[in-house]
């Protein structure tokens, strides 16, 4: 027992005194860097662009309708003009509706399009940070390191050895 307490009263000050390399990694930057994650942004880019035609179109509408009931509006009886406003009110809404409902939509297709690279990016993070000798691997956004004495930035090693290692595949 003894033996055991000497040991562990040698051991923990030399481990103290190690010193501890810290590698920080930007998923974001990766994700957007590899080439994979290029045509997933490609992808949803097109997928916005679309509806965001869609959102265009249902805006100009609803100025049209607007710029009508101003031009209207004098001669228009008090109940008449309260339809009208009431009908604009509902179109508002259901433009604003839509616009969340493909936001989410957007979003969702993104978080589905990224989930299989997630694993790949982490087992090439591994690989990488065994290669540099670091102790422990961070990621920027979510632990970020204020300070670190040995902290290396593995973001361009990681998107290098994933583009290596899953190249781009020819259409």
């Amino acid at each position: 027992m003894m033996k055991i307490l000497v040991l562990f009263m040698v051991l923990v000050p030399a481990l103290a005194l190690a010193e501890i390399s810290v590698g920080v990694v930007d998923m974001q930057t990766v994700l957007t860097s590899i080439t994979d994650g290029k045509a997933i942004m490609k992808q949803l880019e097109g997928k916005f662009n679309i509806r965001k035609k869609e959102l265009k179109k249902s805006e100009e509408e609803i100025k049209k309708a607007q710029e009508e009931y101003q031009k209207q509006r004098t001669v228009l009886s008090e109940a008449a003009q309260r339809k009208k406003e009431k009908e604009l009110q509902k179109m508002v809404f259901e433009l604003q509706n839509k616009t969340m409902e493909y936001q989410k939509e957007i979003n969702g297709l993104e978080q589905d399009l990224k989930k299989p690279l997630i694993g790949k990016i982490q087992e090439i993070v591994l690989e990488i940070s065994k290669q540099s000798k670091v102790d422990l691997t961070f990621e920027m956004a979510s632990a970020p390191i204020l300070y670190a004495k040995k902290r290396l930035d593995l973001t361009t090693d990681v998107v290098n050895a994933y583009n290596k290692k899953y190249p781009e595949k020819k259409k």
